[in-house]
């Protein structure tokens, strides 16, 4: 697709931090004989002769806006600093937005794969054998490692120069082959990078996944909670696992594991929250500039006033993964123009993408008493330059300009907004109202009064089109 021809200028400024580097010595730097690059070509990109993707009939404008859709961008089709930083995330080598023709999979259930680099340490094997029991726990298929005998996948770290070459550290970082004889199921990583084998730097463990779905026939995927999504999530607060969607698909194309129940109840794969769900309930609610974020879980949908469109994205694709998943209550000050994140007792202020320099701090920084252990919703008043922190059944009001809590707080919530008698989940001003959000629903008030006008489904300022 067309925006990976703007990824070599802007690549070179790609740092990630490292940690536990695997450094693969003597490795060939050619790939190994096989089918020619135009097979090879055929096989990564598995796009059927009449997909418009590649005829180049789109402009460029369409072009960058169809990648800022399936990552969950605003669709403006300019390459903003948000577009940028997308495009310089780690990823792999298929196109972000193929489109796929006939399924492709293997044909028996036992599939043997091989190791063909030259003194890969025996921790490697172990990273392989983790992320195959992830397929194997959900489908009948069975894996099996073999050595200097011929097998159906083979593993390669190398940095070639075929059809889809490596472009050094950082970007591309691995890619893999439909099913297939030959090349075909075979999976290439980047030998230029430094893969660490723990939750921090370049995860081989959440490549590997991802890389052997498209080696058992899966493209990728626009659910962005999904193992199969084009770029890989190295969020060291997340262990990589095989999402609702990622199941489903590997199903459809193997069946089911007659023991799935029984594997996965311990942990079972988590599905990517809908706006649509009727019981949906935010974890946080606030305005960042012209936008009002959503935050559920790991997720975040973004509203945007020159936009109908509001898809679901990760909040590491917006904020660096320092932003803790779940969070408690966010809030922006727009007098000193940061984002403020809560989660149990620590708090994280962020200007732009760059974290303020001392935080993350403890919340009673705020003047909270120590007895609060957490922080239910926030909510900025622009015309007073005062927060709201809800805890329980009271709220207590921060002056954000002297940095002190007003005196004669805590009150009772229902105090000041008549009728609210749960507890608030999330709080957002808009258009000269406020909203109180308590579990699936939210609670309109005016602003100054705080007569209550209406009662509304969560997913008011989102749009359901199933209702």
């Amino acid at each position: 697709m067309l925006w990976f021809y703007f990824l070599p200028l802007v690549m070179s400024s790609q740092t990630l931090m490292m940690a536990l580097p695997l450094r693969i010595a003597d490795l060939p730097k050619k790939p190994p004989p096989g089918p020619s690059a135009a097979e090879r070509q055929k096989r990564t990109t598995d796009i059927s002769k009449d997909d418009d993707s590649t005829t180049g009939s789109c402009d460029k404008k369409t072009k960058v806006q169809e990648m800022q859709r399936y990552f969950g961008l605003l669709p403006s089709g300019e390459l903003t600093e948000e577009t940028l930083a997308v495009m310089k995330k780690p990823r792999c080598g298929l196109s972000d937005v193929e489109q796929v023709g006939e399924t492709v999979r293997w044909k028996k259930k036992r599939i043997s794969y091989r190791l063909e680099t030259i003194k890969l340490i025996s921790v490697a094997q172990k990273v392989f054998r983790r992320a195959w029991k992830l397929w194997s726990n959900v489908t009948p298929l069975k894996f099996r490692n073999r050595i200097m005998t011929v097998a159906d996948i083979d593993i390669f770290f190398y940095n070639h120069n075929d059809s889809s070459p490596f472009d050094g550290r950082g970007g591309v970082l691995a890619h893999a082959f439909m099913p297939g004889l030959h090349i075909g199921g075979d999976v290439h990583f980047d030998s230029d990078e430094d893969w660490s084998f723990n939750s921090t730097g370049i995860n081989l463990f959440a490549v590997a996944i991802h890389e052997f779905g498209h080696a058992l026939g899966l493209s990728h995927s626009s659910d962005p909670g999904a193992i199969m999504y084009p770029a890989y999530n190295f969020d060291p607060n997340y262990e990589p696992q095989l999402s609702f969607d990622d199941v489903k698909n590997i199903q459809k194309l193997y069946g089911v594991n007659p023991n799935f129940t029984s594997l996965t109840s311990k942990r079972p794969p988590p599905k990517t929250p809908t706006k649509c769900d009727p019981y949906l309930s935010f974890d946080a609610v606030t305005e960042l500039q012209q936008e009002v974020l959503f935050f559920k879980d790991r997720f975040m949908w973004r509203k945007h006033p020159e936009f109908e469109e509001t898809r679901v994205s990760l909040i590491s694709s917006l904020w660096p993964d320092t932003v803790p998943a779940n969070l408690d209550a966010v809030y922006e000050n727009t007098w000193e123009n940061v984002v403020v994140f809560f989660k149990d007792q620590k708090v994280w202020a962020f200007s732009g993408y760059d974290l303020v320099s001392g935080y993350p701090k403890p919340i009673s920084s705020f003047g909270l008493p120590k007895t609060v252990k957490r922080v239910d919703a926030a909510l900025y008043d622009e015309q007073s330059g005062k927060t709201l922190f809800f805890v329980g059944s009271e709220y207590y009001s921060y002056n954000e300009a002297t940095k002190k809590m007003d005196k004669g707080f805590p009150k009772q919530v229902d105090e000041t907004f008549l009728g609210m008698t749960s507890k608030v989940t999330a709080a957002l001003q808009q258009g000269g109202y406020t909203y109180l959000y308590s579990g699936p629903q939210m609670f309109e008030y005016a602003m100054w009064s705080g007569r209550l006008y209406r009662v509304l489904r969560n997913s008011y300022f989102l749009p359901c089109t199933k209702y």
